[in-house]
C-alpha cells in the first residue's frame, strides 16, 4: 500500500497532456506519473555510473585501470600524517 504523498502543482494544459498518455496505456494519472518519474530517476542515477565506450577507448580505459598507480606525493603526505584517533592513549 502506497503511504507516502508526493504533491505538485502543474499547468491545465500539463494535466490533461498527463491524463491523455496515462490513458492511452490505460493508466490513472497517479501511475502514469508515478512510473514517467521512477523511470526518469532511474536514468539520471545510472548517468552517474554507467557509461559506454567503443572498443577503441575501452581498450585505453582498462589499459589506464591496470597500469600500475603513478606516484603522487599529495597522497602520500597525507598518508603520512597521523589520525587525531591515532594518538597516545591518555
Amino acid at each position: 500500500m502506497r503511504d507516502a504523498a508526493i504533491n505538485l502543482r502543474a499547468l491545465p494544459e500539463q494535466r490533461d497532456l498527463i491524463d491523455q498518455a496515462a490513458s492511452a496505456l490505460g493508466k490513472n494519472r497517479s501511475d502514469f506519473m508515478l512510473e514517467a518519474a521512477c523511470e526518469r530517476a532511474q536514468s539520471v542515477l545510472l548517468d552517474q555510473v554507467f557509461f559506454r565506450l567503443d572498443a577503441d577507448k575501452f581498450d585505453q580505459f582498462v589499459a589506464l585501470l591496470d597500469a600500475p598507480p603513478q606516484p603522487n606525493p599529495g597522497l602520500e603526505r597525507l598518508l603520512a600524517v597521523k589520525a587525531p584517533w591515532d594518538g597516545n592513549p591518555a
